[in-house]
């Protein structure tokens, strides 16, 4: 178990003191230790870090269209952009972990780091409220929200969406024209896209296959957002 001064210094960390501390060690619990666990914290933490960062963009790129700011959110909120703050906040040694997971590298884990994390947000929101929790989500996100571009972050959606699925070792979307008419100026492309294992097509209309391809992705990317598996 944590020791108070390690969970204290996190406290210090994330810059919230909370009044009841259970709410804390149930985000850095593991299904693996005990019955009382993060998922269910998780799952509304998810929700509050989407929308934070959402929120942070707009105000920091008041010029960019949504179809720009959705693939620059799913970078941000990534499982392994996740994994990587959680480090930084040393939240790997205050994890409760079962034995299992302990021996096979548990506490490195990204999928585990990143969970634990967005526990943590849902946490903060039940022990004050949700500007707490978004308050957290932007001392941890700032600095990654301003360099976004700079980072490289601000990609196409087809960019994006690829990026995305490799990370997690899922099959690369395939796309394809299911019709093409007209010529020239009055050409038109209807695209699909097939995510293939998670089971969605997307489809789009345009003066080009490439701008049809990257309306597909958009959507893709906002679906994917919107599943948490961004």
């Amino acid at each position: 178990m944590a020791a108070e001064h390690d969970l204290h210094a996190f406290e210090q960390r994330i810059g919230h003191r909370f009044r009841n501390r259970k709410l804390l060690i149930r985000a850095l619990t593991h299904r693996s230790f005990a019955a009382e666990h993060n998922e269910r914290l998780e799952f509304v933490g998810d929700s509050i870090l989407n929308y934070a960062v959402a929120k942070m963009l707009f105000e920091q790129f008041p010029k960019l269209p949504e179809g720009r700011l959705s693939p620059l959110r799913a970078a941000l909120v990534r499982e392994s952009r996740l994994a990587e703050t959680a480090r930084d906040l040393n939240m790997g040694a205050l994890l409760h972990l079962g034995a299992g997971e302990l021996k096979s590298g548990g506490r490195e884990r990204p999928s585990i780091l990143a969970d634990a994390l967005e526990a943590v947000f849902a946490a903060v929101s039940l022990d004050a409220d949700f500007a707490a929790a978004e308050a957290v989500v932007r001392r941890l996100f700032a600095d990654k929200v301003r360099q976004a571009e700079h980072l490289g972050w601000d990609k196409d959606p087809k960019t994006a969406l690829q990026e995305i699925l490799q990370g997690q070792k899922r099959p690369l979307p395939v796309y394809r024209i299911e019709q093409q008419t007209g010529a020239g100026n009055d050409a038109r492309f209807d695209v699909a896209c097939d995510l293939g294992a998670l089971g969605k097509v997307f489809r789009a209309r345009a003066s080009s296959r490439r701008a049809a391809e990257q309306e597909c992705a958009k959507q893709a990317l906002a679906w994917l957002a919107g599943q948490g598996l961004s």
